[in-house]
Protein backbone atom coordinates (compact mmCIF):
# COMPACT_ATOMS: atom_id res chain seq x y z
CA UNK A 1 0.00 0.00 0.00
CA UNK A 2 2.44 2.92 1.47
CA UNK A 3 5.60 3.28 3.75
CA UNK A 4 3.60 4.81 6.46
CA UNK A 5 1.17 7.68 7.32
CA UNK A 6 2.70 10.70 8.19
CA UNK A 7 0.24 13.53 7.86
CA UNK A 8 0.11 16.58 10.34
CA UNK A 9 -3.55 17.15 12.00
CA UNK A 10 -4.52 20.70 12.58
CA UNK A 11 -7.05 21.17 16.24
CA UNK A 12 -10.31 22.33 16.15
CA UNK A 13 -12.68 22.80 18.28
CA UNK A 14 -13.20 19.78 21.12
CA UNK A 15 -15.97 18.12 21.64
CA UNK A 16 -17.63 14.48 22.84
CA UNK A 17 -15.02 13.84 25.80
CA UNK A 18 -14.70 11.40 27.93
CA UNK A 19 -15.79 11.86 31.65
CA UNK A 20 -14.92 9.81 34.58
CA UNK A 21 -16.81 6.92 36.01
CA UNK A 22 -15.99 2.88 36.67
CA UNK A 23 -14.12 1.86 33.72
CA UNK A 24 -12.47 -1.32 33.60
CA UNK A 25 -8.97 -0.65 31.83
CA UNK A 26 -6.53 -3.79 30.05
CA UNK A 27 -3.61 -2.94 28.34
CA UNK A 28 -2.98 -4.79 25.38
CA UNK A 29 0.05 -6.96 25.05
CA UNK A 30 3.38 -5.36 23.13
CA UNK A 31 3.61 -7.38 20.08
CA UNK A 32 6.48 -7.15 16.87
CA UNK A 33 4.96 -5.71 13.62
CA UNK A 34 5.55 -6.53 10.37
CA UNK A 35 7.75 -4.58 7.98
CA UNK A 36 5.72 -3.02 5.11
CA UNK A 37 5.91 -3.59 1.60
CA UNK A 38 7.81 -0.91 0.03
CA UNK A 39 5.63 2.19 -1.75
CA UNK A 40 6.01 5.65 -2.49
CA UNK A 41 6.49 7.97 0.88
CA UNK A 42 3.42 9.96 1.88
CA UNK A 43 4.71 13.49 3.28
CA UNK A 44 6.37 13.60 6.39
CA UNK A 45 6.15 15.88 9.37
CA UNK A 46 7.08 19.53 8.74
CA UNK A 47 6.14 19.28 5.21
CA UNK A 48 3.22 21.84 5.55
CA UNK A 49 4.13 23.59 2.57
CA UNK A 50 2.66 20.36 0.24
CA UNK A 51 -0.39 20.88 1.78
CA UNK A 52 -2.21 19.39 -1.26
CA UNK A 53 -0.26 16.25 -0.79
CA UNK A 54 -1.33 15.58 2.65
CA UNK A 55 -5.42 15.27 1.70
CA UNK A 56 -4.44 12.27 -0.95
CA UNK A 57 -6.58 8.97 -0.54
CA UNK A 58 -4.65 6.11 0.26
CA UNK A 59 -6.29 4.62 -2.37
CA UNK A 60 -4.98 6.46 -5.00
CA UNK A 61 -2.76 5.20 -7.66
CA UNK A 62 0.03 6.77 -6.84
CA UNK A 63 0.22 4.38 -3.47
CA UNK A 64 -1.29 1.46 -4.22
CA UNK A 65 -0.04 0.91 -7.86
CA UNK A 66 -3.32 0.25 -8.61
CA UNK A 67 -4.97 -2.44 -7.26
CA UNK A 68 -5.74 -3.48 -3.86
CA UNK A 69 -5.48 -6.69 -2.23
CA UNK A 70 -8.50 -7.39 0.13
CA UNK A 71 -7.72 -9.96 2.45
CA UNK A 72 -9.04 -11.14 6.10
CA UNK A 73 -8.35 -9.80 9.45
CA UNK A 74 -5.03 -12.01 11.12
CA UNK A 75 -5.22 -12.06 14.33
CA UNK A 76 -2.36 -10.58 16.55
CA UNK A 77 -1.00 -8.55 14.39
CA UNK A 78 -1.22 -5.05 15.04
CA UNK A 79 0.40 -3.35 12.35
CA UNK A 80 -3.39 -1.73 11.35
CA UNK A 81 -4.72 1.65 10.57
CA UNK A 82 -7.79 3.29 9.85
CA UNK A 83 -8.15 5.74 6.77
CA UNK A 84 -11.13 8.29 6.59
CA UNK A 85 -12.19 9.37 3.10
CA UNK A 86 -14.03 12.35 3.79
CA UNK A 87 -15.96 13.29 0.71
CA UNK A 88 -16.52 9.71 -0.06
CA UNK A 89 -18.14 8.83 3.38
CA UNK A 90 -15.99 6.21 3.86
CA UNK A 91 -13.11 4.55 6.67
CA UNK A 92 -11.24 1.51 5.81
CA UNK A 93 -9.55 -0.54 8.06
CA UNK A 94 -6.07 -1.74 6.63
CA UNK A 95 -3.55 -4.57 7.82
CA UNK A 96 0.03 -4.83 6.18
CA UNK A 97 -1.28 -2.73 3.19
CA UNK A 98 -4.16 -4.76 2.30
CA UNK A 99 -8.17 -3.68 2.62
CA UNK A 100 -9.71 -5.96 5.75
CA UNK A 101 -13.13 -4.07 5.88
CA UNK A 102 -14.53 -0.80 4.53
CA UNK A 103 -17.58 0.80 5.97
CA UNK A 104 -19.95 4.04 5.01
CA UNK A 105 -20.13 6.52 7.41
CA UNK A 106 -21.20 10.18 8.76
CA UNK A 107 -19.36 13.02 9.20
CA UNK A 108 -18.88 16.43 10.70
CA UNK A 109 -21.27 19.43 9.99
CA UNK A 110 -19.98 22.20 7.86
CA UNK A 111 -20.18 24.15 11.34
CA UNK A 112 -18.23 21.42 13.16
CA UNK A 113 -16.07 20.10 10.29
CA UNK A 114 -14.03 17.09 10.84
CA UNK A 115 -10.41 17.31 11.73
CA UNK A 116 -8.10 16.63 8.52
CA UNK A 117 -4.98 15.00 9.01
CA UNK A 118 -2.90 12.58 10.98
CA UNK A 119 -4.69 11.26 14.37
CA UNK A 120 -4.18 8.53 16.97
CA UNK A 121 -6.37 6.00 18.68
CA UNK A 122 -5.34 4.72 21.71
CA UNK A 123 -8.54 2.88 23.53
CA UNK A 124 -11.61 1.18 22.43
CA UNK A 125 -14.19 2.07 24.84
CA UNK A 126 -17.64 0.26 25.58
CA UNK A 127 -20.24 2.76 26.97
CA UNK A 128 -18.54 5.55 27.02
CA UNK A 129 -19.62 8.75 29.14
CA UNK A 130 -20.19 11.90 27.38
CA UNK A 131 -19.13 15.24 28.77
CA UNK A 132 -20.96 18.20 27.03
CA UNK A 133 -19.12 20.44 24.67
CA UNK A 134 -18.86 24.44 25.43
CA UNK A 135 -20.48 24.85 21.78
CA UNK A 136 -23.94 25.85 20.77
CA UNK A 137 -24.38 22.79 19.46
CA UNK A 138 -25.07 21.22 22.70
CA UNK A 139 -28.70 23.42 22.71
CA UNK A 140 -30.21 21.10 20.04
CA UNK A 141 -29.67 18.26 23.42
CA UNK A 142 -32.67 19.12 25.14
CA UNK A 143 -31.55 19.25 29.22
CA UNK A 144 -27.91 19.20 28.30
CA UNK A 145 -25.68 22.61 29.45
CA UNK A 146 -22.12 22.43 28.44
CA UNK A 147 -19.34 20.53 31.28
CA UNK A 148 -22.83 18.64 31.89
CA UNK A 149 -21.33 14.76 32.16
CA UNK A 150 -23.92 12.26 30.82
CA UNK A 151 -23.42 8.76 31.83
CA UNK A 152 -23.82 5.85 29.41
CA UNK A 153 -26.86 5.12 31.39
CA UNK A 154 -28.55 8.42 30.68
CA UNK A 155 -30.69 8.41 27.02
CA UNK A 156 -29.30 12.10 26.99
CA UNK A 157 -25.98 10.57 25.69
CA UNK A 158 -25.85 10.85 22.04
CA UNK A 159 -22.40 9.15 21.92
CA UNK A 160 -23.77 5.39 21.95
CA UNK A 161 -22.30 1.99 22.98
CA UNK A 162 -18.85 2.62 21.75
CA UNK A 163 -16.21 5.35 21.11
CA UNK A 164 -12.74 5.63 19.52
CA UNK A 165 -10.98 8.60 20.83
CA UNK A 166 -8.95 10.53 18.60
CA UNK A 167 -7.92 13.15 20.67
CA UNK A 168 -8.45 16.87 20.76
CA UNK A 169 -12.41 15.61 21.94
CA UNK A 170 -12.58 13.72 18.08
CA UNK A 171 -14.23 10.12 17.74
CA UNK A 172 -15.38 7.67 16.01
CA UNK A 173 -18.66 6.76 17.27
CA UNK A 174 -22.33 5.33 17.05
CA UNK A 175 -24.48 6.44 14.27
CA UNK A 176 -28.70 7.52 15.03
CA UNK A 177 -29.06 5.58 12.21
CA UNK A 178 -28.26 4.46 8.81
CA UNK A 179 -30.01 8.40 7.70
CA UNK A 180 -26.75 9.81 9.10
CA UNK A 181 -24.38 7.90 6.43
CA UNK A 182 -23.33 9.92 3.52
CA UNK A 183 -24.43 12.88 5.52
CA UNK A 184 -22.86 15.95 7.64
CA UNK A 185 -24.43 15.24 10.94
CA UNK A 186 -22.02 15.31 13.29
CA UNK A 187 -19.79 17.74 15.81
CA UNK A 188 -16.76 17.19 14.19
CA UNK A 189 -16.70 13.21 14.81
CA UNK A 190 -17.23 10.08 12.43
CA UNK A 191 -20.41 8.09 12.61
CA UNK A 192 -20.87 4.88 12.06
CA UNK A 193 -23.74 2.13 12.21
CA UNK A 194 -23.85 0.36 15.63
CA UNK A 195 -22.85 -3.10 14.08
CA UNK A 196 -20.38 -1.80 11.77
CA UNK A 197 -18.75 0.10 14.68
CA UNK A 198 -19.01 -3.18 16.88
CA UNK A 199 -17.14 -4.96 14.33
CA UNK A 200 -14.56 -2.16 13.42
CA UNK A 201 -13.85 -2.93 17.23
CA UNK A 202 -13.76 -6.69 17.50
CA UNK A 203 -11.35 -6.51 14.52
CA UNK A 204 -8.81 -3.67 16.58
CA UNK A 205 -9.10 -5.91 19.34
CA UNK A 206 -8.28 -9.18 17.55
CA UNK A 207 -5.45 -7.63 16.18
CA UNK A 208 -3.86 -6.56 19.12
CA UNK A 209 -3.84 -9.69 20.54
CA UNK A 210 -7.75 -9.04 22.49
CA UNK A 211 -6.19 -6.86 25.41
CA UNK A 212 -9.90 -7.60 26.47
CA UNK A 213 -11.61 -11.12 26.40
CA UNK A 214 -14.96 -11.38 23.82
CA UNK A 215 -16.33 -12.50 27.47
CA UNK A 216 -15.40 -8.99 28.55
CA UNK A 217 -17.16 -7.31 25.37
CA UNK A 218 -20.43 -9.55 25.74
CA UNK A 219 -20.65 -8.44 29.19
CA UNK A 220 -20.13 -4.43 28.47
CA UNK A 221 -22.99 -5.19 25.63
CA UNK A 222 -25.63 -6.59 27.75
CA UNK A 223 -24.76 -4.36 30.18
CA UNK A 224 -23.80 -0.34 31.09
CA UNK A 225 -20.67 -0.81 32.82
CA UNK A 226 -17.70 1.08 31.00
CA UNK A 227 -14.88 -1.39 29.53
CA UNK A 228 -11.81 0.28 28.24
CA UNK A 229 -9.34 -1.46 26.10
CA UNK A 230 -6.19 0.26 25.67
CA UNK A 231 -4.31 0.07 22.91
CA UNK A 232 -0.18 0.43 23.67
CA UNK A 233 0.94 0.97 20.30
CA UNK A 234 -1.09 3.77 18.79
CA UNK A 235 -3.37 3.12 15.66
CA UNK A 236 -2.76 5.18 13.30
CA UNK A 237 -5.97 7.11 11.51
CA UNK A 238 -5.17 9.34 8.36
CA UNK A 239 -8.32 11.45 7.59
CA UNK A 240 -8.00 13.01 4.35
CA UNK A 241 -10.17 15.44 1.76
CA UNK A 242 -9.02 14.33 -1.37
CA UNK A 243 -12.31 14.69 -3.88
CA UNK A 244 -9.82 14.22 -7.00
CA UNK A 245 -9.07 10.26 -6.93
CA UNK A 246 -7.29 8.09 -9.47
CA UNK A 247 -7.87 4.85 -8.37
CA UNK A 248 -8.00 1.21 -9.90
CA UNK A 249 -7.58 2.58 -13.49
CA UNK A 250 -10.72 5.45 -13.04
CA UNK A 251 -11.25 8.88 -11.95
CA UNK A 252 -13.41 9.16 -9.15
CA UNK A 253 -14.73 13.06 -8.75
CA UNK A 254 -16.28 13.42 -5.28
CA UNK A 255 -17.96 16.12 -3.97
CA UNK A 256 -16.65 19.29 -2.38
CA UNK A 257 -18.60 18.66 0.82
CA UNK A 258 -17.29 21.59 2.81
CA UNK A 259 -16.97 23.77 -0.01
CA UNK A 260 -13.39 24.32 0.29
CA UNK A 261 -13.38 24.81 -3.30
CA UNK A 262 -11.23 22.06 -4.34
CA UNK A 263 -13.32 21.24 -7.44
CA UNK A 264 -11.84 23.69 -10.16
CA UNK A 265 -10.88 22.84 -13.53
CA UNK A 266 -7.39 23.70 -12.52
CA UNK A 267 -6.96 21.22 -9.90
CA UNK A 268 -8.35 18.85 -12.11
CA UNK A 269 -6.05 19.21 -14.53
CA UNK A 270 -3.03 18.81 -12.38
CA UNK A 271 -4.26 15.74 -10.55
CA UNK A 272 -4.94 14.12 -13.96
CA UNK A 273 -1.15 15.33 -14.79
CA UNK A 274 0.46 14.43 -11.46
CA UNK A 275 -1.26 10.71 -12.17
CA UNK A 276 0.41 10.72 -15.55
CA UNK A 277 -2.90 11.04 -17.65
CA UNK A 278 -2.19 13.26 -21.19
CA UNK A 279 -4.83 15.50 -20.49
CA UNK A 280 -4.58 17.76 -24.20
CA UNK A 281 -7.62 15.95 -25.38
CA UNK A 282 -9.32 17.11 -22.75
CA UNK A 283 -10.99 20.32 -23.24
CA UNK A 284 -12.21 23.29 -20.70
CA UNK A 285 -15.51 22.35 -21.25
CA UNK A 286 -15.53 18.52 -21.12
CA UNK A 287 -13.50 19.06 -17.20
CA UNK A 288 -16.46 21.85 -16.24
CA UNK A 289 -19.19 19.54 -17.13
CA UNK A 290 -17.81 16.34 -15.51
CA UNK A 291 -17.29 18.79 -12.71
CA UNK A 292 -20.96 19.91 -13.20
CA UNK A 293 -22.48 16.07 -12.70
CA UNK A 294 -20.67 15.78 -9.06
CA UNK A 295 -23.65 16.29 -6.78
CA UNK A 296 -23.58 16.41 -2.45
CA UNK A 297 -24.53 12.35 -2.74
CA UNK A 298 -23.01 11.21 -5.70
CA UNK A 299 -19.62 10.79 -7.55
CA UNK A 300 -18.68 10.78 -11.00
CA UNK A 301 -16.38 8.20 -11.68
CA UNK A 302 -15.01 7.58 -15.66
CA UNK A 303 -12.23 4.94 -16.68
CA UNK A 304 -8.74 5.71 -17.74
CA UNK A 305 -9.12 4.48 -21.11
CA UNK A 306 -12.44 6.49 -21.52
CA UNK A 307 -10.57 9.80 -20.71
CA UNK A 308 -7.33 8.78 -23.56
CA UNK A 309 -10.21 7.73 -25.74
CA UNK A 310 -12.15 10.92 -25.55
CA UNK A 311 -15.06 9.35 -24.08
CA UNK A 312 -15.17 11.08 -20.73
CA UNK A 313 -19.17 12.30 -20.96
CA UNK A 314 -20.37 9.62 -22.67
CA UNK A 315 -18.73 7.07 -20.88
CA UNK A 316 -18.76 8.21 -17.52
CA UNK A 317 -21.30 7.58 -14.75
CA UNK A 318 -22.89 9.04 -11.61
CA UNK A 319 -23.04 6.93 -8.91
CA UNK A 320 -24.60 7.43 -4.80
CA UNK A 321 -21.99 7.46 -2.26
CA UNK A 322 -23.60 5.53 -0.09
CA UNK A 323 -26.42 2.57 -0.33
CA UNK A 324 -25.37 1.21 -3.45
CA UNK A 325 -24.25 -2.40 -3.80
CA UNK A 326 -20.11 -2.86 -4.44
CA UNK A 327 -19.26 -3.61 -7.82
CA UNK A 328 -15.58 -4.20 -6.56
CA UNK A 329 -14.79 -8.03 -7.58
CA UNK A 330 -15.12 -10.98 -4.87
CA UNK A 331 -12.05 -10.83 -2.03
CA UNK A 332 -9.07 -12.30 -2.96
CA UNK A 333 -7.55 -14.13 0.25
CA UNK A 334 -4.18 -14.59 1.64
CA UNK A 335 -3.20 -17.38 4.14
CA UNK A 336 -3.65 -16.78 7.23
CA UNK A 337 -0.81 -16.58 9.93
CA UNK A 338 -0.43 -18.77 12.88
CA UNK A 339 -1.72 -17.16 15.84
CA UNK A 340 0.84 -16.65 18.71
CA UNK A 341 -0.04 -17.59 22.07
CA UNK A 342 -1.08 -14.97 24.61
Amino acid sequence: MRSGLHKIGVVSLALCLLSGGAQVTVTAQQTTRAAQPASPPRPGAGQLEQHEQYDESAWSDKYTGGHVERAELVANDPHIEITVDVPAFRLTLWQDGHEVQTYQIGVGQKDYPIIIGMREAREVIWNPAWIAPDSDWVAGHKGVKPGDVIKASDPRNPIGKLKIPLGGGYLIHQAHGVGDLGHLVSHGCVRMLRADLLDLAAKINTAYGQPVSTEQIALALASKRTLVAALTTPLPVDINYDTFVVAGGALHLYPDVYDHGTNTVARLRTELATSGIAVRALDEGTLTEMLARVQPHTEYVVSLASLAAGRALDEGEVRPLVGAASKRPPRKQRPRRAVRAG
